[in-house]
């Protein structure tokens, strides 16, 4: 689905948004006894909708998808789905290390009402490129829903290679990157080259992504503070590329604090919003916690 927004100036090519700008990398709710809670969860959507996000990505890591069932994954893209209606966008994430398995969680979103898929690189076997390449290749022709690849090597041991990523820009459902590979020069050339939507998953550099030509945001700060982290690509869209800065730097401490400190995204969002997390996750001690709130009501104060 496609996401209209304000009109850019003549003189700006619009970058393709095929998911919306502001997207919010949503956690997972548990009940005090580790199960779903699918009334937080629909709660928490409506929320963040409310508050200014485009789309919701479900089933990603911040929402905690190794420790929940492939039952628990489909019945929160349902209940969401629901919630939000048609006009956001529910992206949910499919990602393993199994093709096999990949590919029946690809088809068991769309049967559960997703507008489209996040895909991660095959982690931990660090297959080769054309490996890579044939897997989201399989997967794209797994479903009808479009593709949001997935580029975070850190984490998976294997980088999509800005090569691989011309190539797969050919399949008519591969429509979008989550870049967290840290290479604005790469990124930028497949933007130049492609019609690929660049979304930043790491938030330090969704202004300057943005800039250089990105679709926006895939942001597990947006958790917590989803205005503040819209605020910026709102300015800079508004040609207030000062106040962009502006606001960008007012976030800083927060992102540093809940993505930099050593504790997973899913952590110290649940450290702000309340809520457990499933093992082998662990609860923020008291002095992690106090800082992020420390941060988070710094964030809410108004500007001076």
């Amino acid at each position: 689905m496609t996401i209209a927004h304000s009109e850019q100036p003549p003189h700006l090519e619009q970058p393709p948004r095929p998911f919306g700008r502001a997207l919010c990398a949503m956690i997972t709710p548990f009940t005090d006894s580790g199960e779903l809670d699918l009334g937080a969860a629909r709660r928490h959507a409506a929320r963040l909708v409310a508050e200014g996000c485009d789309g919701l990505v479900l089933n990603g890591t911040t929402g905690e998808s190794p420790t929940t069932s492939d039952a628990e994954k489909s019945a929160l893209v349902r209940a969401v789905r629901e919630e939000v209606g048609a006009g956001v966008a529910v992206v949910a994430g499919v990602g393993t290390s199994d093709t096999r398995h990949t590919l029946a969680l690809a088809r068991q979103a769309e049967e559960a009402g997703a507008d489209g898929l996040l895909v991660v690189t095959p982690y931990y076997s660090r297959p080769p490129q054309d490996a890579v390449r044939a897997h989201f290749l399989r997967v794209a022709d797994a479903s009808g829903l479009p593709l949001m690849l997935y580029d975070i090597p850190g984490r998976t041991g294997t980088r999509i290679e800005p090569e691989t990523l011309l190539e797969l820009a050919g399949h008519p459902r591969i429509v979008a990157v989550k870049d967290c590979s840290y290479d604005l020069l790469g990124s930028a050339k497949v933007m130049a080259r492609t019609s690929l939507a660049y979304y930043s998953g790491s938030e330090e550099l969704n202004l300057p992504l943005y800039a250089l030509g990105g679709a926006g945001y895939v942001s597990t700060v947006a958790n917590v503070a989803p205005r503040a982290m819209r605020a910026v690509l709102d300015a800079f869209d508004a040609g207030d590329t000062v106040g962009a800065r502006r606001l960008n730097r007012r976030v800083l401490p927060l992102t540093e604090l809940m993505m930099a400190s050593g504790l997973p995204g899913t952590v110290t969002v649940k450290a702000l919003l309340g809520g457990p997390v499933r093992e082998p996750l662990q609860p923020a001690g008291r002095e992690a916690a106090d800082g992020l709130r420390a941060a988070y009501d710094e964030l809410a104060q108004p500007e001076t």
